[in-house]
Order: C-alpha cells, then sequence, then structure tokens
C-alpha cells in the first residue's frame, strides 16, 4: 500500500499487529499526506509538531476532561471513576489544586535528595544480574526501579508492593483506543483492588502518625477529608485515585522509558559502543531515547468552544488525538529525525507533554532513567538479546512486556 492510500485508510479503532510492532511508517505517511486526518467517527489524529504545540498551550479551547468520552466504554465503572478523577484527565481549578499537593514530590531538591536511593537500588539490581548473566530487562530491571520509588513515595510497605505493577498495567490497559471484555473488567477490578488497598493503608498510616521520610500519602491525607472537613479538601475518591495514578504514571512511563532505550540501543551497537565510552553523554542520550520511542504516544483533547486548527474548522465537541510519537519524528522539528543521535541539540520532544499538563514526574523519570541505563552500559561490555523481545501490543503506551538478554561484563 502507498503512502497515500495508507495516511486516508487509517482508522485508530482497527489497529493491526504491524502497527503496533512498528507505527512509525504510518505516522510518516500521515505527517506528509493528512496531518489532520479525520477518522470515521469523526475524531482527527493529529501528527505534526506545531499542531500538538497548538492544543497543547491553548488549554482554555482544548479540553483535558474527560467525563462525556469515558462514559460511553467506561460506564459508571469503577474505571470511570478513576480516570475521571486523576490528576491527567482534568482541567483548572481541580487539575491545580491537585498538581500543587504533588508538587513538593518533586522539586529539584527532593529529587537529588533521592538520588544516592535510585543509585543503591540500581546497583542492588545489576549485581543481582551480573551473578545472573541472563535477566528479564523488564521484570527484573526496568520495571523494579519506578515500582520501588512510587512505593517509597507512598510508603507502601516493601513486602505489599508485588501486586502493584499488574494492577498499573490493567489500569492503563482501559486507556487503549480499543477495549476488549477482558480489559474492561480486568481494569476494573483492579481499580477495585488497589482503592481497597489504599482505603486500608490510609487507616494503618493515621493510627501510625510517623511519615516516612520523603513520603508523600501522609501530605495528601492531610489534605483530604480524612483529616476533617472545611476548606479546599481532596475528596476521599480525589485522594485515593490520585495515589493511583501516581503509581501509574511513575510506573508505565520510566519502565518504558528505560526498556525502550536499552532496544534503541541494542539496535545500534555503534551508538551503544559511543556511550559506553563516553558515559558524559548520557542525559542528552536520554532525551533522544525519549524522541525516538516515546513511551506515551498518544493524547487527547476535546474543543471546548468552536474553534479552528490548521485552517480546519472544528465545532465544540471535537475530539482530537495528539500523536507525541509523530510529533517527535516531525521532520520540521527535528533534522534527520529517524537517526538515533545521542548529542542532539536542541531537542524539544514532547514526550512528557507540554504545558500545564507537562508530566509532574517528569524530572524523576528522567534521573531514573540516567542512573539505570548509564549503570547499565558502564557495568557490562557486552549486552545482548537472549530470545525475541515481546511487545506490550498497545497503541497509547509503547514497551515492552518481556525482553531476555545475556550480560557479560569481560
Amino acid at each position: 500500500m502507498g503512502a497515500g492510500a495508507l495516511a486516508e485508510s487509517f482508522n485508530l479503532a482497527a489497529l493491526d499487529r504491524a502497527f503496533l510492532d512498528d507505527p512509525y511508517p504510518t505516522y510518516g505517511a500521515l505527517r506528509e499526506h493528512d496531518p489532520v486526518h479525520r477518522m470515521p467517527d469523526g475524531s482527527y489524529f493529529l501528527t505534526r509538531y506545531d499542531d500538538l504545540v497548538e492544543v497543547y498551550r491553548d488549554t482554555r479551547t482544548w479540553s483535558s476532561d474527560k467525563k462525556a468520552q469515558f462514559k460511553r466504554p467506561f460506564g459508571d465503572s469503577l474505571l470511570y471513576e478513576h480516570h475521571t478523577t486523576s490528576l491527567v484527565f482534568n482541567d483548572p481549578p481541580i487539575h491545580t489544586r491537585v498538581r500543587k499537593l504533588l508538587s513538593p514530590s518533586f522539586t529539584p531538591r527532593t529529587l537529588r535528595a533521592m538520588q544516592p536511593r535510585i543509585e543503591a537500588l540500581v546497583d542492588r539490581l545489576l549485581d543481582r544480574a551480573q551473578q545472573r548473566g541472563q535477566i528479564d530487562l523488564i521484570g527484573d530491571f526496568a520495571a523494579a526501579i519506578p515500582v520501588q520509588l512510587i512505593g517509597d513515595l507512598l510508603g507502601i510497605p516493601q513486602d505489599e508492593r508485588g501486586p502493584l505493577r499488574d494492577w498499573s498495567l490493567k489500569i492503563l490497559g482501559g486507556l487503549e483506543p480499543v477495549l476488549s471484555k477482558e480489559q474492561f473488567e480486568g481494569g476494573a477490578h483492579a481499580v477495585a483492588q488497589f482503592k481497597s488497598y489504599l482505603l486500608d493503608l490510609v487507616a494503618r498510616r493515621q493510627k501510625e502518625g510517623a511519615q516516612p521520610s520523603g513520603e508523600i500519602l501522609s501530605t495528601l491525607i492531610e489534605a483530604s477529608e480524612f483529616a476533617g472537613s472545611g476548606g479546599d479538601r481532596l475528596s476521599e475518591a480525589e485522594l485515593l485515585h490520585n495515589c493511583i495514578f501516581l503509581l501509574n504514571a511513575g510506573h508505565e512511563t520510566t519502565t518504558n522509558l528505560i526498556g525502550n532505550s536499552v532496544d534503541l540501543l541494542l539496535r545500534h551497537p555503534d551508538t551503544l559502543r559511543d556511550l559506553a565510552a563516553h558515559p558524559e553523554a548520557i542525559e542528552t542520550a536520554v532525551e533522544e531515547f525519549l524522541r525516538m520511542e516515546s513511551s506515551n504516544q498518544l493524547g487527547n483533547r476535546q474543543a471546548a468552544v468552536d474553534t479552528q486548527l490548521a485552517g480546519i474548522a472544528m465545532p465544540a465537541g471535537t475530539y482530537v488525538h495528539l500523536c507525541i510519537g509523530a510529533a517527535n519524528r516531525d521532520p520540521a522539528q527535528f533534522l534527520e529525525p529517524d537517526r538515533l543521535d545521542l548529542r542532539r541539540h536542541p531537542n524539544r520532544h514532547l514526550a512528557f507533554g507540554f504545558g500545564i499538563h507537562t508530566c509532574a514526574g517528569n524530572s524523576l523519570a528522567r534521573m531514573e532513567a540516567q542512573v539505570a541505563i548509564g549503570k547499565l552500559v558502564q557495568r557490562f561490555s557486552r549486552i545482548e538479546p537472549a530470545d525475541a523481545p515481546t511487545r506490550g501490543g498497545r497503541a497509547r503506551f509503547r514497551g515492552f512486556l518481556r525482553y531476555p538478554v545475556t550480560l557479560s561484563s569481560e
């Protein structure tokens, strides 16, 4: 199929396995031939960098509130309750109020204090990997790092963290463009389990009183209805669902970032050798990994008023899909966008969004990736696939479920 025909026929509700494995040829065809692509359901799929930035900037015109959109797939389920209560799918003033409460956990001072903990955790994981010689890059390394750190932020006891990753994957799976019955039921059940667990944890935290160092849960409890009435307090639902959101957002983006980054290096062995020889390049390298293989490939907005985008009239209620993965390879913004360049500058990618909805934990995710990838590349002179990796098979969140690798420091 030619590029023009590929763009014309694109439908987010009818994706095949080839697209999920490698969406970039389709993104390129859309950018070139139909960058504001109207799909059969009347929504638009945007692939140009400048169009995404315009939507991100204009929060009065383009709303993040998803109550109307999520009603159809989720009904009155717990998935609907979660995804319409958490920070990311709300507009100001709700968004502003909750983000202000979360922001102290992600200040530069807080992150500097966390870095030794991240380095120690990565060293322990790599010691274990060196003893074994073969690991699953995702389960044994990439996913283990954010689950531990977000678990620390929420003050979740070490021996209670086992279910966290599975809950996160199932809840976020509910955001895929096409939702199966199994995904829906699994996501709703995961929300129920997580809420029940958090209610118990909140009760214990209130009884214990002591606040572990760097833990945000107690701060959120103090700003919620659990601590009393009056003032601009978080409701019980807002507290619980934003704790779930913290785990999901922090876990998914960082796991995929680390996994996708190592995959890029394994597919570009000259670049892997370059990074091993020049560890000082890790900061710009991580930015390039974020651009090339964005963990979060898609965002969404809805027109709150009648408007125009790229000369196309869009009445209030029009739904647009923001293709971050396509915008981050837009040749109008990035020179040779399909080339992996560890020292690319400038690199104003959109992997963490833009504007008021820029990911609150983006600096933490960057730090985790820099430490994890930098130490991995320095520790092992040989990193090779041990078997075919298993992709997550999702359009919105791009990453791997399994990635066996062999490691050697000889």
